[in-house]
């Protein structure tokens, strides 16, 4: 299945604090055919650009200028909002255990990966 064709159409908020990171990211899923939410720097930021929202999926970066993004991702979770992690970080030690099975990405964030891994929020 062409990657384009499964992405077209599903909202994905992303989460990054770093500017040029978070274009790189929504340029990407862009322009795999993604409606992309945000970006979003902080958590709050994100919690308020998504009220009202249905989410196909999400993209977060763990860290937020020392602020972590698990709260979102309960929340998320708890709406059955499939998401990812993206990181810098190669310890899965910083990852609580609920999120420990969580999908990840390390930065650089390739194309590829990324888009397969957003392919994937469909089909859960």
């Amino acid at each position: 299945m062409n990657e384009q064709a499964s992405l077209s159409g599903l909202q994905i908020l992303v989460v990054e604090d770093a500017f040029l990171v978070a274009l790189d990211l929504s340029d990407m899923l862009t322009e795999s055919g993604c409606r992309v939410i945000g970006p979003a720097a902080s958590v709050k930021e994100a919690l308020e650009q998504i009220d009202g929202i249905a989410l196909d999926g999400a993209v977060l970066d763990v860290n937020l200028a020392g602020e972590r993004s698990f709260p979102l991702a309960e929340l998320l979770a708890s709406q059955d909002v499939p998401f990812l992690f993206v990181s810098g970080y190669d310890s899965p030690t910083i990852f609580p255990d609920e999120f420990q099975q969580a999908p990840r990405l390390s930065k650089p964030v390739d194309p590829k990966e990324l888009t397969e891994a957003v392919a994937r929020f469909r089909r859960l």
